[in-house]
């Protein structure tokens, strides 16, 4: 080549450095922007994504130039992947949208038919969607979604879209590493997310961020056999074992925050005050800030002639001042004291508690009974036994008899017999009680109705 001939290819080629940043990037093949170029084929990832060649370049066609010529685009596009016809004359397209202008649709038919989206079929005269184009609408078919998420709501369609993709992958038995890797990276970013929430102790941050997990909760349950079925089907595949089994513990880790939630929310309604009798409380106040425009009005001048701070001192005195009242305040340090002497303990006694004196006489009345009646062993009644003072004493109080009516239940138990004391004394005694139905009035100062019962001597066999 001569000298001119170069010159003339340098004019109508100037190098890559010269070129702007968008053409010469266009140019450039995918190894240029790495700094070395084994970086490249080191990455799987980019290396799947190199292999869709076609695929990219039909996604570049589609999605290059201004927003609205892009959403003009899309819309004719999924509108002829929609179409329920194999073969789309012309006369047909037009009908389909005759609501453009013909340039318009025109524009894009050639962009789609340059971008591999569209074929012309010359022997049917007439387009036909190739399957590149079916896989690009299978793509983009969140797009054509009638009811899309709300904003913020991403488990609600980033979520749904990649659990949807993985869960058929998995029944038609094509589930690869990259979407498992796509669902866990999800779950783990929704899991950050509702942390931090959490850790900011903000009510309606935590309610608006429960609802969202509730949601997201209930699209992993769904999925939550496809995911099993991952995770044991996994095994022979390392990437993809490992991506199911990142997908296992994310799933755990996002399961398990419902109980983080709700010690959250019952911390949050503990600190909850209500504001007197109203029935208000302060998050029904809060609520209604937020919602009031304006909310400076509120004050009517309540600020309008504030207080202005007036010091006379210079910063370093000030600071003189500050640093002498802490002095002034801290509490001095107690000095330490010391131990006891040691001293001699007490001398002290053990004494028993001394069973009422009722338990004593009534043993001895008993004891008396016996005695007197070995012979005759005559019956006597309950009165005789509950209402007899001891010798020297004055008439029984009605606690008395309440006391020793409920001893006599212990005539003849065999547990209490064997007891040392009083207490055994008495079970040992050879009467029985027998209770009967019916009550006697008394003339007596205290007690009035008395339940009538016998007390007779114990068979020798008892």
């Amino acid at each position: 080549m001569s000298a001119g001939t170069r010159q003339q290819a340098a004019v109508q080629q100037p190098p890559a450095a010269a070129l702007p940043a968008d053409t010469a990037a266009s140019n450039a093949s995918l190894a240029d922007f790495f700094r070395d170029a084994d970086a490249a084929a080191d990455a799987p990832l980019l290396w799947r994504i190199a292999q869709q060649q076609a695929l990219t370049q039909a996604l570049s066609g589609l999605f290059h130039g201004p927003a609205a010529l892009v959403q003009l685009r899309l819309w004719v596009f999924l509108q002829l992947a929609s179409h329920g016809e194999a073969l789309l004359p012309r006369e047909r397209i037009d009908e389909l949208f005759h609501a453009l202008r013909p340039e318009a649709l025109e524009t894009v038919l050639k962009r789609l038919r340059d971008a591999g989206l569209l074929a012309w079929d010359e022997s049917q005269r007439a387009y036909a969607l190739p399957p590149l184009a079916q896989r690009v609408a299978g793509l983009l078919s969140p797009l054509a979604s009638e009811a899309p998420p709300l904003e913020g709501d991403d488990e609600g369609g980033e979520l749904a879209a990649l659990l949807g993709s993985v869960v058929g992958a998995n029944q038609l038995g094509h589930v690869d590493a990259g979407q498992v890797q796509l669902l866990h990276a999800q779950l783990a970013r929704l899991h950050g997310e509702f942390a931090d929430a959490i850790a900011s102790g903000s009510e309606f941050r935590l309610r608006e961020a429960r609802k969202r997990y509730d949601r997201a909760a209930t699209l992993i349950d769904r999925a939550s056999d496809a995911i099993t079925a991952i995770i044991t089907n996994a095994h022979g595949h390392i990437a993809l074992e490992r991506a199911a089994r990142g997908l296992g513990q994310a799933q755990s880790r996002l399961l398990a925050m419902a109980s983080q939630f709700n010690r959250a929310l019952q911390q949050v309604d503990r600190q909850r005050v209500t504001l007197g009798t109203t029935g208000l409380t302060s998050t029904d106040v809060k609520r209604w800030l937020q919602s009031t425009p304006e909310p400076h009005r509120l004050l009517h001048g309540a600020l309008a002639a504030p207080t202005p701070f007036v010091a006379g001192l210079a910063p370093h005195e000030l600071l003189d001042v500050v640093e002498a009242e802490f002095e002034r305040d801290r509490p001095a340090a107690e000095a330490p004291e010391a131990l006891p002497e040691p001293q001699a303990a007490p001398a002290g006694s053990l004494a028993a508690v001394a069973l009422p004196g009722e338990l004593t006489d009534l043993c001895a009345l008993l004891a008396g009974w016996t005695l007197a009646g070995q012979e005759e062993g005559a019956p006597r009644t309950v009165a005789d036994a509950l209402l007899h003072a001891a010798p020297g004493a004055a008439d029984v109080r009605y606690a008395q008899v309440a006391y020793k009516a409920q001893l006599l239940p212990l005539l003849g138990d065999p547990q209490a017999a064997v007891l040392p004391g009083a207490t055994g004394e008495l079970a040992r005694q050879p009467w029985r009680v027998q209770w009967e139905p019916a009550a006697d009035t008394l003339d007596h100062p205290q007690v009035l109705r008395l339940s009538q019962g016998t007390l007779v001597p114990a068979r020798q066999d008892d």
